[in-house]
């Protein structure tokens, strides 16, 4: 169970956008893929030293009014007739 509501707000919205994104569309796929024929000898993966930078976050108690834009969205997905036919190659 999320503890603390302020920090969990920030995932569950990138939850609900991942899932509208996701049902926003429908993906067919139209030819199978293969992988290519390899030989791997040796090698070596990168390193990297990143510097990232500090963040600091801070939250306050003052209240404020804001005005936010109503949006309406309408998302119709195609149905399974409205696609162009697979392509063969």
């Amino acid at each position: 169970m999320i503890r603390n509501k302020k920090l969990a707000m920030p995932f569950l919205l990138s939850a609900a956008l991942l899932t509208v994104s996701a049902t926003g569309c429908r993906v067919r796929q139209t030819q199978e893929g293969e992988m290519p024929d390899v030989k791997v000898e040796g090698g070596q993966v990168p390193k990297y030293d990143v510097d990232a930078a500090d963040v600091d976050v801070k939250t306050t108690t003052e209240k404020r009014e804001i005005t936010v834009p109503k949006v309406d969205v309408d998302v119709k997905p195609p149905a399974d007739g409205d696609q162009d036919p697979p392509k063969n190659n």
